[in-house]
C-alpha cells in the first residue's frame, strides 16, 4: 500500500465507489490474510487495479499513465537497461526536450530514479505511476530490440537471415549442413557465446516458439532473455552447433547430447550441449564450462566457521562416506571438485565416475558414464573398487545399486564422495533408507553430510536497512528468528542487547557494471557431521525433521542461518536468501 489507509478509504468514500461496510469488511479480511486492503479490493471485484493506482496517484500527487498498448522507440527504451526495468518495475516511455518521463508501479523507489538520473545526468526526470500490465507491455519490446545486446554485428547478421529461403533451411542433411556452414549463422553462433562468456553466462537457452526462437541467458542463477530472432533461423542455428558438437544433423526425433571446445587468447571454455524435440522444433541447452579456472579454496565457496572446521577434519579420513545434496545447479560439482583438489597429491589415488565430467582435472582418473554401452555409475563404481583407489567420487548416487555399492566401497576401506538430490542435509539419510541401503550400514560409513544453495553476491555499492516488526514476523513462517539473533551475536554482528529489528541489513544498489546491483554468486551451507546421537537415529529409522533436531541441538547452522549471517556481513540480501530456499 501507497497511501495510508485512512486517506485511501476516506477518499472511495467521498468518491462513493464503494460503502464504508465493504472497506471494513475488506480491511478485516487484509488483517486476517496479512495481504494489501488494495489487493483485497481488486480480488473482490470491487475496484480495478487501474482504478485504485490512479487513486493513489492523485492522492500522492504523482501522474498517471496507461502504457498497455503503447510501442516505445528502442532509442527511448534503453535509456533504462532491461534488468533494471524488470526488476524494479520502471520503464521510460517518452523524451521531450531535457525531460526523460518514466513510469513506475513503486513511486517511493527513489533509489532506483536516482542511478537513472546518474546514467542520464543532463535530462531530468518526471515520474509516473502505471499498470503492471503497461510496466509488461513495455518490457516485452525490450525482446524486441535485436542489437540491444550484440550491437551491429547481430543486427546485420539478423537481416542476412531473415532473407535465407526457408527451403533451403528446412531440407535434410544436405541443406542442413549447408545452412550451418552458411556465414550469417556462423557469426550469429559465435557472437551468442562470445557475449555469454563476456557477461559469465552458466548456461545458453535456444528456444523455438510458434513465431520466433528466443535467446535466454542463465547469469548468477537467472534467467534473462538477450536476443529474438526470426523463426527460419532456428533449424539453422541448431544444425550448426549439432555440426559444432559431431551430433547427427538428420536426427530431430530424439535428444542428443554432445560437446565443443571455443578458444581465444581471453578464455578456454568448454561447451555441454543438450539437443531436446520441443513443439516448434528442438531446445539446445549449451552449458559453458571454463577449463581455466582458479584454484578455489574452501573458504571461497562461502563455508565458514565450525562448519568449515567439520568439514576439513571429515576430508582427511582415510575411510567413509561424504554426500553433498541439493537442487540441481546449486553448486554441488564445484563444492565436491574444490575438495578433490584439496586432497589431489601424488600420494594418493583418485578415481571418479561422472555423469558428464564437467571439469578436467590433472592427476585424477575421470570416467565418464555412457548408459548406451552399460556405463553406469554402478557398473562404473564396481570396476573403481578394483583400480587401487584411495579416494572415489561419484557424481550422483540416483538408484539402490549404486547405493549399495557406495557404502559398501566406504566400508572396504575407501573414502567415498557423492551427491544425492534431498532439500536439507538431514534429508540424505531417509533418501538411502528409501534405496533399500541398511541403516546400521549408513550409520557405520557416513562421516558428513553438505547442503547447500548458490546466493547472488553484493556488487558495488549496497544500501543499509533494518528489518520492520511486520518483515521478522512475516520471517518467522520459515525460520526460528529468535535462534537466528543469537547466532548474530555470536558473529558480533549484533550488539549484547540488540533485537533483530536493530541489527543492520543490505540491499543492493544498481550500477552500470551491475543493473540489479548483485555480481557472482557464494554458496549458503549446511553441514552436519554424524556423530553419536545422530547414528542413533539412523538405527531407529528416524525422520527428516528428527534428525534435523538432533543436528541443530549439536551445533549445526542451518542455510537459513548460514545465509542470515551473510546477510548481516554485507555480502547478499535476505531477498537472496529467501528466493534460493523457500521458492
Amino acid at each position: 500500500m501507497r497511501v495510508g489507509i485512512e486517506k485511501l478509504k476516506n477518499f472511495l468514500l467521498e468518491s462513493k465507489l464503494l460503502t464504508e461496510k465493504q472497506f471494513e469488511k475488506a480491511l478485516q479480511e487484509s488483517k486476517k490474510s496479512d495481504s494489501d486492503v488494495g489487493d483485497i479490493l481488486i480480488s473482490h471485484g470491487l475496484i480495478s487495479e487501474e482504478e485504485l493506482i490512479k487513486i493513489e496517484a492523485h492522492i500522492l500527487g504523482i501522474p498517471f499513465i496507461n502504457l498497455e498498448k503503447e510501442k516505445v522507440s528502442p532509442e527511448i527504451l534503453k535509456m533504462i537497461p532491461e534488468a533494471i526495468a524488470r526488476v524494479h518495475n520502471i520503464v521510460a516511455f517518452r523524451k521531450k526536450g531535457d525531460n526523460l518521463e518514466v513510469a513506475m508501479l513503486d513511486p517511493e523507489d527513489l533509489r532506483t530514479i536516482e542511478f537513472i538520473q546518474k546514467t542520464n545526468p543532463s535530462l531530468k526526470i518526471l515520474a509516473s505511476m502505471t499498470t503492471v500490465d503497461s510496466i509488461r507491455n513495455v518490457i516485452s519490446q525490450y525482446e524486441e530490440t535485436l542489437e540491444k545486446e550484440f550491437g551491429k554485428l547481430v543486427k546485420e547478421t539478423t537481416s542476412d537471415i531473415r532473407h535465407m529461403k526457408e527451403d533451403i533451411i528446412f531440407e535434410e542433411k544436405g541443406g542442413l549442413k549447408k545452412a550451418a556452414e552458411d556465414l550469417p549463422i556462423i557469426k550469429i553462433v559465435d557472437t551468442l557465446l562470445k557475449h555469454a562468456i563476456l557477461q559469465r553466462a552458466s548456461d545458453v537457452h535456444i528456444e523455438p516458439e510458434e513465431n520466433r526462437v528466443l535467446i535466454r541467458y542463465r547469469i548468477d542463477g537467472i534467467l534473462h532473455v538477450v536476443m529474438v530472432l526470426p523463426v527460419s533461423s532456428g533449424p539453422a542455428i541448431v544444425a550448426r552447433i549439432k555440426v559444432l558438437s559431431n551430433l547427427k544433423l538428420d536426427e530431430h526425433r530424439l535428444p542428443q547430447d554432445g560437446r565443443f571446445k571455443i578458444e581465444s587468447e581471453d578464455f578456454k571454455y568448454s561447451v555441454r550441449v543438450s539437443v531436446l524435440p520441443v513443439f516448434n522444433g528442438e531446445k539446445v541447452v549449451m552449458r559453458l564450462l571454463a577449463e581455466d579456472n582458479k584454484k578455489v579454496e574452501l573458504e571461497d565457496l562461502g563455508i565458514s566457521g565450525m562448519a568449515l572446521e567439520h568439514l576439513r577434519e571429515n576430508i582427511v579420513k582415510p575411510t567413509g562416506m561424504i554426500l553433498v545434496t541439493g537442487p540441481t545447479g546449486c553448486g554441488k560439482t564445484t563444492t565436491l571438485y574444490t575438495i578433490m583438489e584439496k586432497l589431489n597429491t601424488p600420494a594418493v589415488n583418485i578415481s571418479t565416475v561422472e555423469d558428464p565430467i564437467e571439469y578436467r582435472m590433472p592427476g585424477i582418473n575421470q570416467t565418464q558414464v555412457n548408459t548406451k554401452i552399460g556405463l553406469t555409475f554402478a557398473s562404473g563404481l564396481r570396476v573403481l573398487v578394483r583400480q587401487d583407489p584411495n579416494i572415489i567420487m561419484v557424481g550422483e548416487i540416483r538408484d539402490d545399486e549404486t547405493a549399495g555399492l557406495a557404502i559398501n566401497a566406504a566400508l572396504t576401506g575407501h573414502l567415498v564422495f557423492s551427491t544425492i538430490h534431498t532439500t536439507e542435509a538431514a534429508g540424505a539419510i531417509p533418501r538411502l533408507i528409501d534405496m533399500r541401503a541398511e541403516p546400521f550400514l549408513i550409520s557405520s560409513t557416513l562421516n558428513l553430510i553438505i547442503a547447500q544453495r548458490l546466493v547472488r553476491k553484493f556488487f558495488g555499492d549496497k544500501e543499509s536497512y533494518k528489518l520492520k516488526l511486520a518483515d521478522i514476523k512475516n520471517m518467522e513462517k520459515y525460520c526460528d528468528t529468535e535462534r537466528i539473533l543469537d547466532i548474530l551475536k555470536e558473529e558480533k554482528l549484533a550488539k549484547p542487547n540488540d533485537k533483530l529489528e536493530d541489527v543492520d541489513f543490505y540491499k543492493p544498489k544498481p550500477s552500470e557494471e551491475a543493473a540489479e546491483g548483485y555480481k557472482g554468486r557464494i554458496g549458503i551451507f549446511e553441514v552436519l557431521p554424524v556423530k553419536e546421537k545422530i547414528k542413533d537415529l539412523i538405527v531407529k529409522k528416524a525422520t527428516t525433521n528428527e534428525i534435523a533436531s538432533q543436528a541443530i541441538k549439536d551445533g549445526m547452522r542451518t542455510m537459513m542461518e548460514d545465509g542470515f549471517v551473510k546477510a548481516a556481513q554485507g555480502l547478499t540480501s535476505i531477498e537472496e536468501i529467501l528466493r534460493v530456499i523457500i521458492e
